[in-house]
C-alpha cells in the first residue's frame, strides 16, 4: 500500500466542519493553521532516493506493506529518535529497507524540493489582513532544522508547533489542543489547511474546521468566499 495507512475519503479544497467542528461552521476566520509538507513547503521522500536507487526499489521502499516507511515515519514524528526506528525497520522488515531509511535519513535535506507556489504570497497576504498564521506539522525533531534552514516560509509564520519536539502527533487531538494553547487562540476561529484527510478530521476533533489543500487558488477562493479579505485572483 502506498502512501499513509488509514486514510479516509475526503474532497480536496472543500471547508469541512463536522463533530465538534460542527458548531463553529460560518464563524469569522481569525486565524489560519497550516501543515508543512505539501502544503507550504514540498516534501519528495522519492527526490532523495533517485541517485542511488531504482525506480522499482522506490516504488517498493514507498510500499509501507512492503517496507513499513511510513509506520517508522510516524514514529520518529512521535519523538523515536532515528536511530531507534531504523533498528525497528530493520527488525521487522530487513536490512534492505533499513539500509535505504538510513541513506534517506542522512540526505533527508534532497526531500526538501521548494516552497509550494502560491504559499509564500498567501502567507503574507493573511498577515496583511490582521489573519494570525500558524503551523502545526508531524516531523521528525532532530530534522526540523533543514526544513527551517532551506525554507524560509517557516520563519513568517507567528508561531509553530512540531510533533518531534511534544511528543504528540496529528491525527491525535491533544496536538490540537496544545497548539490552540500554545498560540493562545480559539477554536471557533481557526481553519486548519493539511493535505492528508486524516488530519481535518482530527482537526474537527478539537473544534477546527479544516480543508484537505490540494490547489493554492482554490484554497484562496475558499478563504475569500469564508471572509477572508485578501486580495482575489484576477
Amino acid at each position: 500500500m502506498k502512501g499513509w495507512p488509514g486514510e479516509p475519503d475526503m474532497q480536496y479544497d472543500v471547508l469541512v466542519a463536522e463533530g465538534d467542528a460542527a458548531a463553529n461552521a460560518g464563524k469569522p476566520i481569525t486565524d489560519v493553521i497550516f501543515d508543512f509538507g505539501n502544503v507550504l513547503i514540498y516534501w519528495d521522500p522519492a527526490a532523495v532516493l533517485i541517485p542511488r536507487y531504482s525506480a522499482e526499489t522506490i516504488e517498493q521502499f514507498l510500499d509501507n506493506d512492503i517496507s513499513g516507511f511510513y509506520d517508522v515515519n510516524d514514529l520518529m514524528d512521535g519523538g523515536e529518535t532515528t536511530d531507534n526506528a531504523i533498528a525497528i525497520m530493520r527488525e521487522q522488515h530487513g536490512d534492505k529497507w533499513a539500509d535505504i531509511l538510513q541513506y534517506y535519513i542522512d540526505n533527508f535535506r534532497d526531500s526538501l524540493t521548494g516552497i509550494v507556489p502560491g504559499a509564500r504570497v498567501l502567507v503574507n497576504d493573511l498577515k496583511a489582513a490582521g489573519i494570525g498564521v500558524w503551523g502545526l506539522s508531524n516531523w521528525e525533531a532532530s530534522l526540523f532544522h533543514v526544513a527551517e534552514e532551506q525554507c524560509d516560509i517557516l520563519q513568517s509564520l507567528d508561531g509553530k508547533m512540531v510533533s518531534g519536539f511534544v511528543k504528540l502527533r496529528k491525527p491525535h487531538k491533544d496536538i490540537y489542543e496544545a497548539a490552540l494553547k500554545e498560540f493562545g487562540i480559539a477554536p471557533d476561529g481557526a481553519v486548519f489547511i493539511d493535505d492528508k484527510a486524516m488530519n481535518i478530521v482530527g482537526a474537527n476533533e478539537a473544534g477546527i474546521r479544516g480543508v484537505r489543500f490540494q490547489d493554492p487558488v482554490k484554497l484562496r477562493a475558499l478563504l475569500i468566499e469564508a471572509g477572508v479579505n485578501i486580495p482575489a485572483v484576477r
